[in-house]
């Protein structure tokens, strides 16, 4: 069991801790053929082919940013994981848990950026649930959204099918969300106004990539723990190593400055609009090319390879020209991210 005997901050931020509470406690109750480790599950239904099911919750605080709030980030975050898994978003539902007190024209704000972020997405809401917690129960509004896709009948992008040779693919420059929600807290005095959230809604950037290629191994979006943390997953569940080149990975200038001032990696800040991608090298430059021709990615990258050695790490060759692996994600930088 846990060494712990409470749960912690650290046990939500999709690290080391996360896993372990997942494996020790959820998987040893809840464990079936269905249960997955990827963004969302695979089901089959009788003579109608694989639908994907997701559900996440949503406790971003403060609940509204430079580039977007909670409600435009729970839509994109449930139709991210569905995409991920090569599925076509269909059908949500949302439950509220609001504190007292809280506003309604702000409420009115948040369910406009969910009915705008839906639409966008082509995804309908359909069902929902509200309830009202008292005041200092909660931190002003969570939500919880839950998502059904149909999934392409050519995508297999679980994290377990990444493969020795595989280019690794990332659909933007990394960390801007977990960088964004930081500056907003304003804690550390840091000024950086050309810091945006990355949030937005990426079916529509999946779709395109899969009516380009069918040879797309792995696909998952970058929330919690970032990048880093992600590609440490699919190192787990593929059983392979990754190799990274840090001079490849896209950064923007004002999350550079703002991780240098504080000592952050911008790998394992959260992403809320960014994919990580694993397909044959012979396929990379033309998946490349139509993530840059999509209004999302426009600068995706090709930031690694995928290796037999050192099965389950990532090691990333420095902008010297030196070799180091990139620390496994632990602990709690940023509560509540998304």
């Amino acid at each position: 069991m846990m060494k712990e005997n409470v749960v912690t901050l650290a046990h939500g931020a999709g690290g080391k801790q996360t896993n372990e509470l997942i494996d020790q406690v959820f998987k040893r109750h809840f464990s079936n053929p269905d249960l997955t480790a990827d963004d969302a599950a695979v089901l089959s239904l009788s003579g109608k082919g694989k639908i994907a099911f997701t559900t996440d919750g949503f406790i971003v605080s403060p609940y509204e940013f430079p580039g977007g709030n909670i409600g435009k980030l729970s839509i994109c975050g449930t139709v991210n994981d569905l995409a991920c898994m090569g599925a076509r978003p269909k059908y949500l539902s949302c439950a509220f848990v609001i504190e007292e007190g809280f506003s309604m024209e702000k409420l009115e704000e948040i369910a406009s950026a969910m009915e705008k972020t839906a639409a966008e997405a082509g995804v309908k809401i359909v069902a929902g649930d509200t309830k009202v917690a008292g005041k200092g129960q909660v931190d002003k509004i969570f939500i919880t959204t839950t998502g059904i896709g149909e999934i392409l009948e050519n995508a297999a992008t679980s994290g377990f099918n990444a493969k020795e040779g595989d280019a690794v693919i990332v659909s933007g420059d990394v960390g801007r969300h977990g960088c964004t929600i930081l500056l907003a807290r304003d804690e550390f005095g840091i000024e950086a106004e050309d810091v945006t959230s990355d949030c937005a809604p990426l079916w529509g950037t999946v779709e395109k990539l899969f009516e380009a290629t069918d040879k797309i191994h792995v696909i998952r979006d970058a929330t919690r723990g970032g990048v880093g943390t992600v590609l440490y997953e699919i190192a787990g569940q593929s059983n392979v190593g990754i190799r990274l080149n840090s001079k490849d990975v896209p950064v923007a200038d004002g999350v550079k400055g703002v991780c240098g001032m504080l000592g952050l990696e911008p790998l394992y800040l959260a992403c809320e609009g960014r994919l990580v991608i694993f397909a044959p090298q012979e396929s990379a430059e033309k998946i490349v090319e139509t993530l840059r021709k999509c209004p999302y990615s426009r600068n995706a990258a090709i930031i690694g390879t995928v290796t037999k050695e050192n099965a389950g790490k990532v090691v990333m060759t420095t902008e010297i020209g030196s070799e180091t692996l990139l620390p496994q994600p632990g602990g709690e930088l940023l509560p509540r991210i998304c």
